[in-house]
């Protein structure tokens, strides 16, 4: 209950002192008035309605939820107890003076909002439903504050705000389109007021949701060798659970052999064989769909993976010799075509060493040229 002074203007004793007050709806309310200075004058407390409450310490108004506190001639206190929102309102304490001299107390009740409740939840959802989640709480003053949460992230909803009489109710609504990853998810709907000054109200409900199962297949070898133990384990997720699992081999049955185990969704071998070669198959179903994978298995024989490890050591060293080759060549020719290309600039300027200018340099070029061509034909 908050209570706030009101300072009373006047000579200095001689006038009333109240205090606003808030609650909550329920509680009891105390309404003080005091004087500092009083000369026998009476003290009166009357409500919103101007009944009068008290007058001193006698009671005028027949209601069982209001009594005398203390009465004295610096003070009167009545007490109003399961307060309503209907005892809201300015109430008075008057000093019987000449003339009277009043000062007033606003009381504010605050309307607790119910327990939210949670509509629109159909159980089970399935998987690609659109569901709308509704969260409605009244009965709050002033509006409550509804919050979402999905587990303990918060997300929005879209807020209605309704007025009933004095109080409000408030709605907030969640548009889903559920998928697996709803499934077991926890949606809170959660009212913070001010009224609720421990902890807020909140509601909360568990999404499930049904979808068609999804397959892999799981195993313990990278290299299956021949003797070795192989486990495959088959993880199925759907909901309602897919149990159990199917396990076949190559479109059919798996054949009937002691090392061979199937224990709920694993299949263990307990000595692989050449013989376990093929495709094993792992299915699940459930009432929304059957989905399956594949292990594709091939056991090695252990003495010939040993003998193709030289194979590799060999197989590197051709490649490290082919990439020095061509190194090699990439530098032998572009030193080649280096000097080639000096060559020709160096012949190209022979013609200009004595050419007074560039028109006579050019010619003596083409000269040189032309003799070197009749040179070579004079050769052949």
């Amino acid at each position: 209950m908050k209570q706030d002074i009101l300072p009373v203007s006047g000579t200095q004793g001689q006038f009333p002192i109240v205090q606003n007050i808030t609650l909550t709806e329920g509680g009891i309310v105390n309404l003080t008035c005091r004087v500092e200075n009083n000369d026998n004058n009476s003290l009166q407390w009357s409500n919103p309605a101007q009944q009068t409450l008290f007058f001193g310490d006698k009671k005028a108004l027949r209601d069982n939820r209001i009594e005398l506190v203390r009465a004295t001639s610096q003070e009167l206190t009545i007490s109003i107890s399961e307060v309503t929102l209907g005892d809201e309102g300015l109430y008075t304490c008057s000093l019987f003076t000449m003339p009277v001299k009043t000062a007033k107390a606003y009381v504010t009740v605050l309307g607790v909002p119910k327990k939210p409740e949670i509509n629109g939840l159909t159980k089970p959802a399935m998987e690609g439903d659109l569901i709308t989640l509704t969260c409605v709480t009244s009965g709050s003053k002033p509006a409550a504050e509804v919050r979402w949460f999905r587990n303990e992230k918060e997300i929005k909803g879209a807020k209605e705000v309704n007025a009933s009489g004095r109080t409000f109710t408030v709605k907030s609504s969640l548009r889903l389109q559920v998928d697996r990853n709803d499934d077991g998810v926890a949606y809170t709907c959660k009212v913070d007021h001010v009224a609720l000054t421990a902890t807020p109200q909140q509601t909360t409900e568990v999404l499930e949701v049904h979808y068609a199962p999804r397959v892999e297949i799981k195993h313990s070898l990278t290299i299956p060798q021949e003797g070795q133990y192989l486990k495959l384990e088959c993880v199925s997720k759907g909901n309602p659970s897919p149990d159990p699992v199917l396990w076949t081999k190559d479109g059919g049955d798996l054949p009937d052999l002691d090392r061979m185990i199937v224990e709920g969704r694993e299949l263990t071998f307990t000595s692989l064989n050449k013989t376990d070669n093929g495709t094993y198959r792992c299915e699940a179903t459930n009432h929304l769909g059957t989905n399956h994978a594949e292990y594709v298995l091939f056991v090695y024989d252990p003495n010939a993976l040993e003998q193709r490890g030289p194979d590799h050591a060999l197989i590197g060293g051709v490649v490290a010799v082919v990439v020095f080759v061509t190194l090699c060549l990439i530098i032998v020719l572009g030193r080649y075509l280096a000097r080639h290309k000096g060559t020709y600039l160096t012949n190209e300027a022979k013609g200009a060493d004595d050419a007074p200018d560039a028109d006579t340099a050019i010619i003596n070029a083409d000269g040189n040229h032309a003799h070197a061509e009749e040179k070579k034909e004079y050769f052949i």
